[in-house]
């Protein structure tokens, strides 16, 4: 595609005057992608990703495919196939797994894909010259080699997926809670998947006793009526037609340290089924295309677990003998097994209602420890505001008549959206101003609403198998994203989440860790929501909500793929002039500045020869989306008076990395003007990357360090703009991280960057000390904390300039910063002071983190926070810092959070983690061991920091290598990190 900004009058082409040119050298904008049509509309909806590939020039007859991709032709690769590393379902990579079918898949494992054919990567395109170049790539498949005596991960093909042999109608459970053991009875009602099968019955299982196992009433002999082995239970020959199967098991939660399946957190039972937990609870077709109604019967003592939980309604409780109780609850809409969920124990809870659209009033509940249920205010207020908006927006009412909210501090997912029964980590729930900052409070506003919109993309209409993943993750997310902007500041919300894409799935896009968004990872999440954003933007609002409700009336209680909510987006009513919906990949917004810094009105655009208009009833627009569906195109907006400053890709309408040739003048311009403040935004970043490469340069040849003026001139003039919301004025003078600066990179450089981005940091304070100092003085207020953009806006625009002025480490400024700490009424102004301090090292850093602790050590959210603040800390040899804290009585590995806070914060730090010595590599790799044997999902998470090792020079990568080559080589090692660690050593 190219675009070409022209008026209408004829060009001279003799003309040798620079300010004339503008009209005769067109930005292409190329679009490779169609040289290779898709096959199919999937690869339209969910389009494979894969790392950037470089272009050398600007013409597509110079393309040439990486090295990796010299064996396979990118023009006539027509592989169908997707295919996935997949982790067995136990805790060691020693035991066997047999008929393992597609469903059998770990939310958090990462996968190999073969594109269906070289589609467009939604994460890569580069200008060249006068071209923006949208790069395409393939995967070559992994080498043959024969497999060693040690179990890997069975390789599933998302064509081998098979439908389910049998059905569950109907499953009943009891449960008989004991401190020792639990007893589990599943009576299930099974129908036949296809007629007239006789095929045997198999069932998933792992840490699970059987006790017995009946068919219609009779009792099955081992060997002759059924095969049991440390995975499954297949019953040999099942009865023809419908038949009922009961099964007792008998399970051991109090010693269930993985957190998945039936376990004990602090004295609690509580579940986590997604995606493979409910086969540590009970023998299952444990796969989310098998879905039946529940009923749950739970008995316990009746002093220990006073409250008893389970899916949908609460039809029956009472008192049993010996002190026990139980309750039975059912749940009317039939469900997967990964959305079953139980909790009993001693809770209190925070009851309110809602009244819905239709009138029917819903029980509101959130539980959790008594001494916590004073912080669960802002939660409530977030379910119902998710409520509300549901029915604004989209149309949907919740269904049942009670929803449940539980907190757990014990939880390897940030929440999980059970049917009413929601679980959730307390960091994401709990709140109040003394303990929680702004990003808490945004945070569980997000969260909270995300597990609620499931009920709808995830619950009523759910995935067909786990290559399905995107279709609830990236459809919720987007929702939740569009919630969260309608109830705050969009742009600074969009910026947020932009900020997020760039720095966690870019990167992994670019290494071993790459995949589609369709298959299973938990970083889908966030690209399916761009893809799903980016038909919003096609169709626009009306056409996508037409598109959403036919999809769920056309799936409601069903499990669908990528392909069910394609066709049903499609069906919408043709556009005007485009009856036949065409293929689409990239919508790009554009506008057009004018050299007062004003939008100029568009009224038409010649596309394919044709001249098309632009206005909307009949009133020109400032704003269109281009889309490029094309190997190249060319548009030629009318009437266009003067030469403009294209504003491209306005509110990042399509997650593509655009390189530009806009100069600088015309990025600080339209730093200064544009009218779309994203784009605003951009520019000052586009900016900041380009002036942090260049001094990295310099830095690597041991040049001098100077800043650019104009730099300077550009952030002082957003910092003065009154008229610019405060928050976005945060966002802007903020400088961009470590991470995404080595990311461009042939070679990261973390010391080089570090250095760098310390520099300009320091400069930027001294050369806007006065403006920073009266920015933190205006924006003081004695007012009491509320949550409301307003307030946050001014807080975070208070905290960056603190944050700058306390980076000078001179006496004024560190007094400054340690009188806001001591007067902050809040935790978001009282940590962010905390913060500022604790960039330099010394005797006032050490004694302000002593005095933090000292203060709220009785709280464990909080000191989650003081763990992590130390550990993504720069300060010079950190790593002996964060062992010292591993034996912090504070610290407990087997609490997830506490791990993501200091150890994934540690690896959050690229100078510290990545140190020469090799230090920081090594004290992850003991790590990782250390908690594989307690929890191998979060270590799994933990060693994902290795995987881009060869991103870093040869010494580094050498003392990264040893580190994995000594993790893939443990007794005993988990397949959930044996996947990620020998897949990082092969990439």
């Amino acid at each position: 595609m190219s675009s070409r900004w022209k008026n209408t009058k004829p060009l001279n082409r003799n003309s040798r005057d620079k300010e004339d040119n503008w009209k005769r050298a067109p930005l292409r904008l190329e679009n490779y992608s169609t040289i290779y049509p898709p096959t199919s509309p999937t690869e339209l909806l969910y389009p494979s990703i894969h790392p950037t590939t470089q272009v050398a020039d600007s013409t597509w007859s110079e393309f040439q495919p990486p090295a990796n991709c010299s064996d396979r032709s990118l023009a006539r690769s027509r592989g169908r196939d997707e295919y996935h590393r997949l982790p067995l379902s136990s805790s060691h990579r020693s035991s066997q797994l047999k008929n393992c079918y597609l469903p059998n898949l770990r939310k958090e494992v990462s996968h190999w894909t073969r594109p269906a054919t070289p589609s467009l990567s939604l994460y890569s395109a580069r200008l060249a010259s006068k071209r923006t170049t949208c790069s395409v790539a393939t995967e070559p498949p992994p080498s043959t080699t024969e497999e060693p005596e040690m179990d890997l991960p069975k390789e599933i093909f998302l064509k081998e997926y098979k439908k389910p042999d049998y059905l569950f109608d109907s499953v009943n459970l009891e449960f008989q809670l004991g401190e020792d053991k639990t007893i589990v009875t599943s009576k299930i009602a099974v129908s036949p998947g296809t007629e007239g099968t006789s095929s045997p019955l198999t069932l998933h299982g792992h840490d699970l006793k059987l006790l017995s196992i009946k068919v219609n009433g009779k009792d099955l002999k081992v060997s002759e009526d059924y095969m049991v082995d440390s995975r499954h239970l297949t019953v040999s020959r099942p009865p023809g037609g419908t038949f009922n199967l009961e099964i007792v098991t008998e399970i051991y939660p109090q010693l269930n340290t993985s957190l998945e399946g039936l376990y004990k957190s602090t004295g609690n039972f509580c579940t986590q089924c997604e995606a493979e937990g409910f086969r540590k609870i009970t023998y299952f077709q444990d796969r989310p295309d098998v879905m039946a109604t529940y009923t749950c019967r739970i008995e316990a003592d009746k002093t220990l677990y006073p409250v008893l939980l389970s899916n949908g309604n609460l039809i029956e409780q009472g008192d049993l003998q010996g002190g026990k109780h139980y309750a039975l609850w059912e749940d009317p809409f039939k469900k997967p097994s990964y959305l079953f969920a139980l909790v009993a124990g001693q809770l209190d809870c925070r009851e309110d209602s809602f009244t819905t659209c239709s009138g029917r009033k819903v029980t509101l509940r959130i539980w959790t420890p008594g001494q916590d249920l004073a912080k669960t205010a802002h939660a409530m207020y977030s379910l119902k505001a998710a409520m509300k908006w549901d029915e604004e927006v989209f149309g949907l009412e919740y269904d049942l008549d009670l929803f449940n909210i539980v907190v757990v501090p014990d939880f390897n997912m940030g929440a999980m959206e059970n049917k009413s029964l929601n679980i959730f980590q307390s960091r994401l729930v709990l709140a109040s101003p003394e303990t929680a900052t702004d990003g808490d409070y945004a945070a569980i506003l997000g969260v909270v609403g995300h597990e609620y919109f499931h009920n709808w993309t995830g619950n009523r209409v759910t995935c067909r198998d786990w290559f399905q993943l995107t279709l609830k993750e990236g459809l919720t997310v987007f929702r939740d994203q569009e919630f969260s902007s309608d109830l705050g500041c969009r742009t600074v919300k969009r910026i947020a989440d932009v900020s997020k894409l760039r720095t966690y799935q870019f990167p992994q896009d670019a290494g071993p860790m790459a995949h589609p968004i369709r298959p299973h990872s938990w970083t889908i999440f966030i690209p399916g929501a761009e893809v799903v954003r980016m038909y919003k933007t096609m169709f626009g609002a009306s056409g996508f909500r037409k598109g959403m409700d036919l999809y769920f009336q056309r799936h409601d209680g069903q499990a669908v793929t990528c392909e069910d909510f394609y066709a049903a987006i499609q069906e919408v009513p043709p556009t005007p002039g485009q009856p036949v919906k065409e293929p689409m990949f990239i919508p790009i917004a554009v506008g057009l500045v004018d050299s007062t810094g004003k939008d100029m009105p568009l009224t038409s655009i010649y596309s394919d020869g044709m001249l098309q208009s632009l206005t909307s009833d009949g009133q020109p627009v400032f704003t269109t989306v281009l889309q490029f569906n094309k190997k190249e195109e060319e548009f030629i907006f009318n009437n266009i008076p003067e030469k403009p400053v294209p504003s491209l890709l306005r509110g990042y309408s399509a997650p593509v990395r655009l390189d530009s040739d806009l100069t600088e003048s015309d990025l600080f311009f339209l730093l200064a003007n544009d009218s779309d403040e994203f784009n605003r935004w951009e520019a000052g970043q586009v900016l900041s990357r380009k002036l942090m490469l260049s001094l990295v340069a310099d830095f690597q040849q041991q040049k001098t360090l100077a800043l650019n003026p104009k730099f300077v001139d550009g952030l002082r003039s957003i910092l003065r703009n009154t008229s610019l919301d405060k928050e976005f004025i945060a966002k802007a003078i903020t400088l961009p991280g470590q991470g995404e600066i080595m990311d461009m990179m042939p070679v990261a450089d973390p010391d080089a960057v570090h250095a760098v981005r310390t520099f300009i940091k320091k400069e930027l304070a001294l050369q806007l000390k006065d403006d920073l100092l009266s920015t933190v003085t205006n924006n003081r207020s004695s007012e009491a904390y509320t949550f409301n953009h307003d307030s946050m806006a001014r807080r975070a625009l208070k905290n960056t300039c603190l944050a700058y002025l306390a980076s000078l480490n001179e006496p004024d400024t560190t007094e400054l910063a340690f009188i806001e700490y001591k007067s902050a009424t809040n935790m978001t102004e009282q940590f962010a002071a905390l913060a500022a301090l604790s960039q330099n090292p010394g005797q006032v850093r050490d004694d302000t983190l002593l005095d933090f602790y000292n203060k709220w050590q009785h709280d464990y959210l909080v000191v989650s926070k003081w763990f992590a603040l130390q550990a993504t800390s720069d300060i010079p040899g950190n790593v002996a810092n964060v062992q010292k804290l591993l034996g912090h009585p504070a610290f407990d590995m087997r609490n997830p959070n506490k791990v993501y806070s200091l150890i994934g914060g540690f690896c959050g730090s690229p100078v510290n983690f990545h140190a020469k010595d090799g230090s920081g590599y090594k004290f992850l790799g003991e790590v990782v061991l250390q908690l594989d044997k307690i929890n191998p999902q979060v270590a799994s998470r933990m060693v994902s920091a290795f995987s881009r090792w060869r991103r870093y020079d040869e010494s580094r990568q050498a003392l990264a290598k040893a580190q994995l080559e000594m993790i893939v080589s443990a007794n005993g090692l988990s397949e959930n990190v044996y996947e990620i660690a020998s897949k990082s050593l092969a990439a």
